[in-house]
């Protein structure tokens, strides 16, 4: 694709005291004419296109995505597919890799970009290593597009709390580390006593509308992505998951009964060499988990406890050592199906609860699953694309 020069306008201006925040200046984003300007990709979209992933032929087969980037929000799947993220506000260009405040984060960062109260759609100048000093607390109505650049968070990385809206797409995130006792800015209004953080890759805690999409995670310190505390209409979708023992929590705690409302679908995701267990691991509520591809177990791919309802339909298994697919913890006393599924060296599939097409079942039906036999092309592209 012929080479698009960047366009970075000016960012904001530091206000004379560091505790001003001034008003987003319209400088700081992107015009509606320069939207289709901004970057020499390393990558051609088109080799996703028409590989039959409906989240991928959404956007990859628009030779002009960079010109039309906020109609990604139109492409979710599942549980979360109304989530729109920063669809209706301006774009933001993140210009620097630095976090040097939690506080009083510099314009032009990422730390900056997220914690506006306005609705923002940001990108990446450049390629961008980002060690975060502490959690990175998002504000409603965001999405991080790393399209188009290669960006890598490490060390503090994404908290998604008491918010809606949001959208991660095409981020490495990886080599999270706890973080805390410390002071965080969590919106430009707001600076927060924080307690020392678990070092999970994405927490999502107390939040609506999310969507994790095309991220590569691994190599963190508890979970890679974890899913809390009254959570609901979430999909996490086409992302990379490798080289980790915790991998995905869906409800924290047996008696955290906000979750029997959580809603979750896990669909077109790639589990890859080095995983132990939780690829999800569910309580109480309820989980569509489809066209995965898993890449063996060291312990077991899905697993639940406190009577969660599970629908496993057509994914791939692939066991290595460890045959079972599932992990019955304490008689959790739920309800869990597989339907279409492909077991590949063994494979084996533990159901409970009612039958496999009993109409409890129906409440589990995000999305329409492509066969089974699909799945290794639909998850080609899963992780960033830059």
């Amino acid at each position: 694709m012929a080479l698009r020069t960047a366009i970075v306008f000016s960012v904001l201006v530091v206000a004379a005291h560091a505790r001003q925040w001034p008003r987003l200046d319209v400088n700081s984003t992107v015009d509606e004419a320069s939207r289709g300007l901004l970057y020499t990709k390393s990558f051609d979209p088109m080799d996703g296109c028409g590989m039959g992933n409906p989240i991928d032929d959404c956007w990859m087969c628009d030779r002009n995505w960079e010109a039309h980037r906020e109609t990604l929000a139109d492409c979710a799947i599942g549980y979360g597919k109304n989530t729109i993220g920063g669809r209706n506000g301006a774009i933001y260009v993140v210009t620097d890799s630095s976090d040097d405040s939690p506080t009083d984060p510099r314009p032009g960062t990422l730390r900056y970009a997220v914690i506006q109260n306005e609705a923002l759609w940001i990108i990446f100048e450049k390629d961008m290593q980002i060690e975060l000093k502490n959690e990175l607390i998002m504000t409603s109505f965001k999405t991080i597009d790393g399209r188009g650049a290669n960006v890598h968070i490490t060390q503090g990385c994404i908290t998604i709390q008491k918010v809606e809206h949001v959208i991660i797409h095409g981020i490495h995130i990886h080599d999270c580390k706890p973080t805390g006792p410390a002071e965080v800015r969590s919106s430009r209004w707001h600076v927060g006593k924080r307690g020392k953080t678990d070092g999970d890759g994405i927490g999502v805690n107390a939040a609506t509308n999310i969507w994790i999409d095309h991220n590569s995670l691994s190599s963190c310190t508890d979970g890679l992505l974890d899913v809390i505390h009254g959570s609901d209409q979430v999909s996490i979708t086409n992302n990379y998951f490798s080289n980790h023992d915790k991998v995905m929590l869906l409800g924290a705690h047996d008696n955290d009964w906000e979750d029997k409302s959580m809603q979750v679908t896990v669909a077109f995701n790639y589990f890859g060499p080095g995983l132990i267990q939780r690829m999800p691991r569910c309580r109480l509520g309820t989980f569509h988990v489809f066209n995965n591809y898993y890449k063996s177990w060291d312990m077991y791919a899905i697993g639940g406890s406190a009577a969660p309802t599970i629908s496993s339909e057509s994914n791939h298994f692939e066991a290595g050592d460890k045959k079972c697919v599932t992990k019955h913890i304490d008689n959790d006393g739920g309800n869990w199906r597989s339907v279409g599924d492909l077991f590949i060296n063994g494979a084996w599939f533990e159901p409970a609860g009612a039958s496999a097409y009993s109409s409890l079942y129906a409440k589990t039906k995000s999305f329409n699953a492509l066969p089974a036999s699909q799945v290794p092309r639909l998850t080609s592209n899963a992780g960033p694309t830059s």
